[in-house]
């Protein structure tokens, strides 16, 4: 039994963080303009057949700390059934005090399962794993009754240009209450230091234009052919997963030779792939800018780091980290280039190295136009710093440097159907830095003047920088 850990005031500890939280932000709906939630998914309502499927299935944040635990990768993503798979969590949990998996575990319990007076531990983990797995099992608890569950009004997944889309339009034609719109996300496009996976993917980007492939302008072709496939489908956000910000100067000449080298198998130098990966990155800032799109960067991650696991696990198993390139510059001189020839369009920044906070926050006042509030944002803190400390040094750095009653607020970042608890533990911890704030005489005592500032943060502000309606509004 437990004091009701995850209680009504967790992480309030402030009269006017209380207020804040209870009277403007709890009941807010959620605007999640960055996931990977799977669309298909979605779109055939899929229900769960136990708590280890919803919860540790492709979660690379528990699987590091089962990992770091002493657990046997047979329990992680191995052979092992289900149930075991679980236990061994349960058995991870009581490691996890002070690590953010800890408060996210708990709240997931609580919301939506209903489980507020156990912790998870060996003793409780067979009761918490059947209770909840009894209740995925029920029409209540399908992948789209989650969402609206968690007042959920729109999501953005994150699409691949060659995804057909067929489950985007499936879930639009069936008239779910959420939208769910796809993203842009064309990292593969660029991924020149894999010669033969880029190629399979070209001749598979060929098959989904419908264009022959034969040098750049054919690629080229074939990519803005896709992109405005998407913006049929409702897409208006790309999105991009940098380890940091590719701004060579080339030629289109250049380009042009790399491409047939590429085409001809053959290996490129590091100045050649930056030199690809630059022109890309520039004409897919084009394609947005065309379209009205906004456009996220995700810089900093330094991924697939332990050789062995990626040739047995694949990537995406949990073994990136925090990478630390010099950013500032080559930030600068990319979003200089798009502004200079008046094409850069709305812009969300996310750095992973929490060195790089204040210049990501200084750097968005660069670029902002008055066109739009907000037109550049320095986006919430993002997969390693999506935590208290993170969450908190990324809204003082913005708060500080710019105006965080402009920011977009919070996203899951997430492949599970319970992360919008992410969405709570986010506006609970901005109404607990408000309410500091107020108690020590450095905001007003003003509830209403800050509620409608939480509310912003939490939906509204999202809702107009994005231009997006949800079905039926």
């Amino acid at each position: 039994m437990t004091d009701n850990f995850i209680n009504d005031d967790f992480l309030l500890d402030t009269p006017a963080a209380r207020r804040l939280y209870h009277e403007y932000a709890a009941n807010m709906p959620i605007f999640d303009y960055h996931c990977h939630l799977p669309a298909q998914e979605i779109a055939n309502d899929r229900l769960f057949d136990n708590l280890t499927q919803i919860w540790l299935y492709g979660d690379h944040y528990k699987w590091r700390a089962m990992r770091t635990n002493g657990i046997d990768e047979r329990y992680i993503t191995g052979t092992a059934n289900d149930l075991k798979k679980f236990e061994k969590w349960a058995q991870t949990v009581p490691y996890c005090l002070r690590n953010p998996l800890y408060h996210w575990t708990h709240m997931e319990l609580k919301k939506p399962f209903g489980i507020s007076d156990k912790l998870l531990n060996p003793d409780t983990a067979r009761e918490i794993y059947d209770t909840c797995s009894q209740q995925l099992k029920t029409p209540e608890f399908s992948v789209r009754n989650l969402i609206l569950r968690a007042k959920v009004k729109i999501l953005c997944t994150t699409d691949d240009p060659i995804d057909s889309l067929e489950h985007h339009q499936k879930i639009k034609a069936e008239g779910f209450a959420v939208s769910v719109l796809p993203a842009w996300r064309p990292d593969k496009a660029m991924a020149a230091e894999n010669i033969p996976a880029l190629n399979v993917w070209i001749d598979k980007l060929q098959d989904a234009a419908q264009i022959d492939i034969t040098d750049y302008d054919s690629y080229r072709e074939a990519l803005y052919k896709r992109h405005n496939f998407f913006h049929d489908n409702g897409c208006r956000l790309s999105d991009h997963g940098l380890d940091r910000v590719y701004v060579e100067d080339y030629s289109e000449s250049q380009i042009k030779s790399i491409f047939h080298k590429i085409r001809n198998s053959t290996v490129l130098d590091a100045h050649e792939q930056a030199q690809f990966k630059s022109a890309l990155l520039y004409e897919f800032a084009l394609m947005d800018s065309q379209k009205g799109w906004t456009q996220q960067f995700h810089f900093g991650a330094l991924r697939n780091n332990n050789s062995r696991a990626l040739r047995t696990l694949g990537p995406d198993s949990g073994y990136d980290s925090i990478d630390d390139w010099n950013i500032a510059a080559s930030l600068s001189k990319f979003l200089d280039r798009l502004e200079s020839k008046n094409k850069l369009t709305q812009t969300i920044l996310y750095n992973l190295n929490p060195r790089d906070n204040e210049v990501f926050a200084t750097m968005i006042g660069n670029f902002q136009d008055g066109s739009v509030p907000g037109k550049l944002q320095y986006g919430p803190a993002w997969w390693f710093l999506d935590q208290k400390d993170g969450m908190e040094a990324q809204m003082n750095a913005l708060s500080n440097m710019g105006l965080l009653s402009r920011f977009v607020g919070m996203v899951t970042d997430s492949r599970s159907f319970l992360s919008y608890s992410r969405h709570e533990y986010f506006r609970r911890i901005l109404c607990s830095l408000l309410g500091k704030d107020v108690q020590m005489g450095l905001l007003p005592n003003d509830i209403p003047l800050l509620g409608r500032m939480v509310e912003d943060i939490s939906f509204n502000n999202a809702v107009h920088y994005f231009n997006c309606t949800s079905p039926g509004e």
